[in-house]
C-alpha cells in the first residue's frame, strides 16, 4: 500500500500542499489512490478518528511534529510543502558536543559555501575530533534537512585566492584518491581507510579555501567533496561510529547541493537512510530514500533508482510494511533488468543482482520469513561482486540467521563460518557485529556439537 507517484503532480493535491490544507490533502490523497480513512491511518500512524476530524474541518492538523508525521508516512515529496521552521536564536553547544542543525548549519539558512565548510568542519576538522560527542538528527530535524536539500539553491563555489588554479589533472588526481579508497574499503574493510578518508577532505578543504577557481571548478571540486565525505561518513559507519558518519553525510549532502549533481545528494541521503535503519529509526530511512528517489527521477539513472529503491523496502521492512517493502524490491529489480544507462554514477558499480537479492532476502529476515530470506540470501552469494569480500560477509551472516531460524541450524553454522572465515580477514567492526549476532542466535543450541564448535571459535577471535 503507498501513494501512486501520479498523485503528487496533481494541480489540486499541490494547490492543498501549498495552502497547507491537510484535510483537504487527505481526502484528495484517498480519493486519488482509492484508500480508505482507515489505510491512511495506517501509513501515516495517525488515528482514524483523527483523521476524520482533520478531514471535517472540525479539528486542525496545526502541530509539526503530526504535520511531519502525515506528509512522510504518505511520502510527500519534500519540495512540495515548506516547513515554516523559526530563525531563532541557538544557545551554545556545550563544549566538545556537535549539534549538526544549530547556529550556522541550520538548513533553514541559505546553503552557502561558507555553511558548506561549518558542516566540514564540524564533522571531521576543528577542536579535539577524537574527543567530540555527535548528537543524532531524526524526526523533524532530517524531514527539514532533506526538505530543504531538495528546494533551496546553492551559492556558487568560486573564489579567488592567494593560492595556486586549480588544473584539470589535480581533479581528476583527487578524484582517483576518493575511488581508490572505496575499492580497498570493499576488499579490506573500512578500519584500514577511515583514517585516510578524513585526511583527503582535509586536503579537499583546502584546496576550496585557499585556491582560485571559477564556478565551474567549484561544482567540480564540491562533488569530489562530496562523494569523499559521503565515502568517508561510510568508512566510520562501518567502523562503529555512527554519529560521527550522520554528521559527514550531512556534510556530504551539503557540498552535493553546491555540485548541482542531483545523483551526489542522492547518494548522500541513501546512506542516510542505511544508518536510520540501523539505528532503530526506519521511518526516517523511508523519508530519506523517498525524498532521493523524488529528485532523481528524470535523469534516466536505473541503477541508482534501484539502490534507493532497496534503502526503502529496507525501512518498510523494518516497520513491518510488508507490501510496501515488496512493492519496491519488485522494482528495484525489474529497474536493475534494464541494466546502467550513461546517467548511472560511477562510484555505483556495485549495483548488481547479487545487491538486490541480499537486500530483498535481508528484508525477509525483517518479515520473520527466514526460509524465503536463506533463498534470497542465497542467490546473492551467487552473483555478487567477487571482490566486495564484506557485504558477501554481510549477506553469510544473514544466511547464517535465516537457516537457524528456519530450523536448519547446522547449515546455519556453515554459513557462519565462513562468515568468520571473512570477519578475521577484513577490518570491519559492522561484519564483526553481525557475526556475534549469529552466536547469539546460536545460544539456546549451545549444547549441541556444531553449534559449541563456532560459539568456541567466536571466543576465541575476540579473544
Amino acid at each position: 500500500m503507498a501513494i501512486p507517484e501520479k498523485v503528487w503532480h496533481d494541480s489540486t493535491v499541490r494547490q492543498a500542499l501549498a495552502e497547507w490544507d491537510f484535510g483537504q490533502v487527505s481526502r484528495l490523497v484517498r480519493q486519488r489512490s482509492s484508500l480508505r480513512q482507515e489505510d491512511v491511518a495506517h501509513l501515516t500512524g495517525l488515528s482514524q478518528a483523527y483523521l476524520s476530524m482533520v478531514e471535517s474541518g472540525s479539528r486542525k492538523m496545526n502541530h509539526i511534529d503530526k504535520i511531519t508525521q502525515f506528509l512522510a508516512g504518505l511520502g510527500a515529496p519534500a519540495g512540495l510543502v515548506t516547513l515554516p521552521l523559526p530563525h531563532r536564536a541557538v544557545p551554545p553547544a556545550k563544549p566538545e558536543t556537535y549539534n549538526p542543525l544549530e547556529g550556522d548549519l541550520d538548513p533553514t539558512l541559505p546553503w552557502t559555501a561558507d555553511r558548506m565548510v561549518a558542516a566540514l568542519n564540524a564533522a571531521v576538522g576543528g577542536g579535539n575530533v577524537e574527543r567530540r560527542k555527535f548528537l543524532s538528527v531524526s524526526g523533524l530535524a532530517l524531514t527539514a534537512l532533506v526538505h530543504q536539500w531538495g528546494a533551496e539553491e546553492a551559492e556558487p563555489l568560486e573564489r579567488a585566492a592567494k593560492g595556486g588554479k586549480v588544473s584539470a589533472k589535480l581533479l581528476t588526481s583527487l578524484q582517483g584518491t576518493t575511488d581508490e579508497l572505496r575499492i580497498a574499503d570493499a576488499s579490506a574493510g573500512s578500519g584500514t581507510v577511515a583514517q585516510l578518508g578524513r585526511t583527503h577532505i582535509e586536503l579537499l578543504k583546502l584546496i576550496i579555501e585557499q585556491s582560485t577557481y571559477d564556478s565551474t571548478t567549484g561544482q567540480a571540486l564540491a562533488a569530489i567533496l562530496a562523494d569523499t565525505t559521503t565515502q568517508t561518513g561510510w568508512f566510520y559507519f562501518d567502523s562503529g561510529e555512527e554519529d560521527r558518519a550522520q554528521a559527514c553525510f550531512i556534510a556530504a549532502l551539503r557540498a552535493a547541493k553546491a555540485s548541482g549533481d542531483i545523483r551526489l545528494g542522492a547518494g548522500a541521503l541513501s546512506y542516510m537512510a542505511i544508518h536510520a535503519y540501523s539505528t532503530g529509526a526506519p521511518k526516517d530511512a523511508v523519508t530519506a530514500a523517498r525524498a532521493a528517489r523524488e529528485k532523481a527521477k528524470g535523469i534516466n539513472a536505473p541503477a541508482l533508482e534501484a539502490m534507493l529503491l532497496t534503502r526503502q523496502a529496507r525501512g518498510h521492512s523494518k516497520l513491518g510494511e510488508r507490501q510496501q517493502a515488496y512493492q519496491a524490491l519488485g522494482e528495484a529489480s525489474e529497474l536493475c533488468a534494464q541494466g546502467r544507462s550513461e546517467n548511472d554514477p560511477h562510484w555505483l558499480y556495485w549495483i548488481n543482482e547479487g545487491e538486490i537479492h541480499g537486500q530483498a532476502g535481508s528484508c525477509y529476515l525483517d518479515l520473520n520469513d527466514p526460509g524465503r530470506a536463506a533463498i534470497s540470501l542465497g542467490r546473492a552469494q551467487d552473483a555478487l561482486n567477487p571482490a566486495d569480500l564484506r557485504t558477501r560477509g554481510l549477506f553469510l551472516s544473514r544466511t547464517a540467521t535465516a537457516h537457524i531460524r528456519d530450523g536448519d541450524a547446522e547449515a546455519g553454522v556453515a554459513a557462519a563460518h565462513a562468515a568468520m572465515d571473512l570477519a578475521e580477514c577484513l577490518n570491519s567492526a559492522r561484519l564483526a557485529t553481525h557475526v556475534h549476532s549469529v552466536v547469539h542466535e546460536l545460544h539456546p543450541l549451545r549444547h549441541t556439537s556444531y553449534a559449541r564448535d563456532l560459539i568456541e571459535r567466536a571466543q576465541t577471535v575476540q579473544a
